[in-house]
């Protein structure tokens, strides 16, 4: 799927508990290579009992090296192979998970941890976003 300018980017948050850290702390260590641009939306993907869902969203603010974090940051990093920390100027949950098979990214090819890091156009992540409130309120 090529994007003609990224707005943003979807993360696949494999464990609940950094799932949790990151609606905790608005923070995200990863792995992923890539420049992370502030300004940019980060949807969050996370597997449920009935499948992969978009669980909420956050902006950037930025992104640090390992070096430029804390000790013990850095211990965690070395442990899990994370490269950078994302800092977000704010995270929202989703109390209710918008399932992937029920938006227009069931069509694709991307399953499981191939949609980690999958870029998307303003339109797509605007339909995304809009569809998860939706049914936020339903």
């Amino acid at each position: 799927m090529l994007v003609a300018e990224t707005a943003g980017y979807i993360l696949r948050i494999v464990t609940k508990q950094w799932l949790d850290q990151v609606f905790e702390m608005a923070v995200y260590y990863t792995g992923f290579r890539r420049k992370w641009i502030p300004g940019k939306t980060i949807l969050f993907v996370h597997r449920t009992n009935i499948g992969d869902a978009i669980v909420g969203y956050g902006e950037i603010e930025d992104a640090y090296e390992v070096d430029d974090l804390s000790d013990v940051e850095k211990r965690e990093c070395e442990k899990h192979g994370w490269k950078k920390a994302i800092t977000f100027k704010y995270v929202m949950p989703f109390e209710k998970p918008l399932l992937i098979k029920e938006t227009f990214l069931r069509e694709r090819k991307y399953r499981g941890r191939y949609m980690h890091g999958l870029q998307l156009g303003k339109e797509q992540l605007s339909m995304l976003v809009s569809q998860a409130e939706r049914i936020q309120r339903h």
